[in-house]
């Protein structure tokens, strides 16, 4: 479990490919303080540390994560946002993302408002249940609000501190971004579509 609440920004070291998907390596502070086996969020991606030396830690990606996540198009060099797992006993900030990646999506338009700025994203439309105007979302592993809401797209306003402390200053038009959407409402959702599937269900017939 995360917050969204990145700690670092770290560099992309090296990238392996494999028929068993890939092996990332990240330049990072943090791997100093990681242990083999911990959860790490990269780029809003739950992936296992493999590996840890005072300046890089590894992970394994697996196939189905290269599918339907964008680190398989990492490349040496790249930023990326980095949270460790939320300890039992920190503060708890951002909302609750699991790392689960619900979709890639695109990035179509970036601009300024004074010292702000704002993003917008197109969503596919199988998110449309889960993504509420002034609700959650975590783009790249980044805790935000949905500023504004359409019918495949939402606005997201950027402050300062987290423009310049994640990887989203580097952002452009085109590029594609994780989504997660929050935990709460997929699972709002998921109830009240078994509840109206229930009540369609015929009811049971007596044989005469």
């Amino acid at each position: 479990m995360f917050t969204g609440l990145i700690e670092t920004v770290g560099r992309v070291a090296g990238v392996t490919s494999s028929a068993d998907g890939m092996q990332i390596a990240i330049a990072t502070p943090l791997a100093g303080e990681l242990q083999i086996g911990e959860s790490v969020a990269v780029n809003g991606v739950c992936l296992t540390v493999t590996a840890a030396t005072a300046g890089e830690m590894c992970a394994d990606i697996g196939p189905a994560t290269v599918r339907v996540t964008t680190l398989g198009s990492m490349r040496p060099g790249q930023a990326v946002n980095l949270e460790r797992s939320m300890r039992a006993d920190s503060r708890f900030g951002g909302h609750f993302v699991q790392g689960h990646v619900d979709a890639v999506a695109d990035a179509e338009a970036v601009r300024e408002e004074g010292d702000a700025h704002w993003i917008t994203v197109r969503f596919p439309e199988s998110l449309a249940a889960f993504i509420v105007r002034k609700g959650s979302i975590a783009i790249d592993g980044i805790s935000l609000t949905v500023a504004d809401l359409r019918e495949t797209e939402f606005d997201v306003m950027i402050v300062p501190f987290t423009w310049e402390h994640t990887n989203l200053s580097a952002l452009a038009i085109g590029d594609r971004v994780n989504l997660e959407c929050d935990m709460v409402g997929k699972y709002v959702a998921r109830a009240v579509d078994l509840s109206r599937s229930a009540r369609l269900k015929p009811g049971p017939t007596s044989a005469l």
